[in-house]
């Protein structure tokens, strides 16, 4: 793809492009510097957001952005969805392809021409639950 768009493929790029599908986390730009800067001391955190605009124009990677947090990265080849934990912030990827018929729906009803849809659900992970639980649980911890 990049290839294809002309954009030459430097180590710093293909090491930040490796980060994200290895990782299958959604990091942050200074969440990807601090992961590479021990192989590559000269990038700066510019050099990470400046490839991930790059990234993004080329349809690699998508910007996720929630309120006032900072941005979040993510690659993706499929359409799906995202759950957020609001204790932690972590973000799981979840497919459910019933939902591509959401925008020829809206399109439908609207008379929009639909080019795009973004769904996000938010509940509690199952760590940050755990911890909830063992805290009530905790004897010393109740009424405080």
């Amino acid at each position: 793809m990049l290839k294809n768009s002309g954009v030459r493929i430097t180590p710093q790029r293909h090491a930040i492009l490796e980060y994200l599908v290895v990782s299958g986390s959604h990091p942050t730009a200074d969440e990807i510097y601090k992961a590479l800067e021990h192989k590559f001391p000269n990038m700066s955190v510019a050099t990470v957001y400046n490839n991930l605009r790059v990234f993004k124009k080329t349809g690699l990677v998508k910007e996720l952005t929630y309120g006032d947090s900072s941005s979040r990265f993510d690659f993706s080849t499929k359409q799906h969805y995202h759950i957020i934990c609001r204790k932690c912030g972590k973000i799981v990827d979840f497919y459910y392809p019933g939902l591509d018929e959401v925008q020829s729906l809206a399109a439908q009803v609207t008379g929009f021409k639909v080019d795009s849809h973004r769904l996000e659900v938010y509940g509690i992970c199952p760590e940050c639950q755990h911890k909830e639980a063992s805290h009530t649980d905790d004897p010393d911890t109740v009424g405080k």
